[in-house]
């Protein structure tokens, strides 16, 4: 492999990884703050593609952007709805506004599963006719990418440390005391979600016009590929402040999606790469409990050598 190719394997990696970090941020808040797994994510990914795509298509690049991360709180809301006001379990509500949205995001795009921006202006090509001729001419997409990710993440660190923030973050650690503090637990469970949705639907968007179309599979396979770069993001900062585990977040998308794209690279049939994803969570998982079971079988190992040798 030559050094502008692997070069080329890293910029698509990193560039991949920015916009599904995105998600990752979103299950962060959901699963790791809030304590919710919202099965969701796959629908509301594909929805803020769709809806994105579509208001890009009418002429509002711009405004493709809030327009996708409102119905991102949409789904979140509804989501957050059924756990909290219907009794619906948060497993069964999140698996229940997927299915409905299928149906949303096609009707969303007409009634279609390929919506085509070939000819569509979006926020990158715009991006591009802005930086022509500067040294960031030739990397607009990741210029771009890079700026909405540190937005975000910023706005999660800060809305973490708020009173709200901190309020959805003990909601996670114990439901029961912040209802004896007077705090409302179904409303920082719809707050949290509505939060993560639109993050969620953000990496939709942007995904969809970076690739400059749109199917209706956009967002197949998006919460295990999250749940994967969340481990692997709490691998590498764990127990750490705030904006570290949010960094780390970051850094585990980029490096999923780096060894995704090493494996196509290396002509990795397509029906394997679910299976890739699934060995890097249970890897993710394991590993640490491993780590932690590793003095235990030493010393089980020990102990039956002992006896032997007696």
């Amino acid at each position: 492999m030559s050094l502008s190719s692997a070069l080329g394997l890293v910029q698509t990696a990193l560039e991949l990884g920015l916009i599904s970090s995105l998600t990752v941020l979103a299950l962060f808040l959901s699963y790791s703050m809030l304590n919710v797994c919202d099965l969701s994510t796959d629908g509301c990914f594909t929805l803020g593609a769709v809806v994105g795509a579509a208001v890009a298509i009418s002429g509002h690049p711009y405004l493709s952007v809030p327009a996708a991360m409102l119905s991102g709180v949409a789904s979140g809301f509804i989501t957050a709805i059924l756990q909290t006001k219907m009794g619906v379990n948060s497993l069964l509500s999140g698996i229940i506004v997927n299915t409905a949205l299928y149906s949303v995001n096609i009707g969303v795009m007409g009634g279609s599963s390929i919506l085509n921006m070939n000819k569509t202006e979006t926020v990158f090509t715009r991006a591009k006719d802005m930086l022509s001729g500067g040294i960031l001419g030739s990397q607009y997409k990741l210029f771009v990418i890079v700026i909405a990710v540190l937005a975000i993440a910023v706005i999660l660190g800060l809305f973490l440390r708020t009173r709200l923030g901190l309020a959805i973050r003990a909601t996670g650690n114990n439901p029961d005391m912040v209802r004896s503090s007077s705090i409302n637990p179904a409303f920082t469970t719809i707050v949290g979600l509505c939060v993560a949705n639109s993050f969620t639907a953000l990496s939709g968007c942007l995904l969809a016009q970076s690739q400059k179309s749109v199917n209706i599979d956009i967002g197949s396979g998006m919460v295990t590929i999250a749940l994967a770069s969340l481990l692997i993001g709490n691998v590498f900062m764990g127990r750490r402040k705030m904006p570290l585990r949010i960094f780390g977040m970051v850094i585990g998308a980029f490096v999923f999606r780096l060894v995704y794209t090493v494996a196509l690279r290396f002509n990795m049939p397509a029906f394997m790469l679910k299976l890739v994803s699934s060995v890097i969570v249970v890897a993710a998982i394991s590993i640490p409990y491993l780590k932690e079971q590793l003095p235990l079988y030493k010393r089980k190992l020990a102990q039956r050598n002992g006896r032997r040798a007696a």
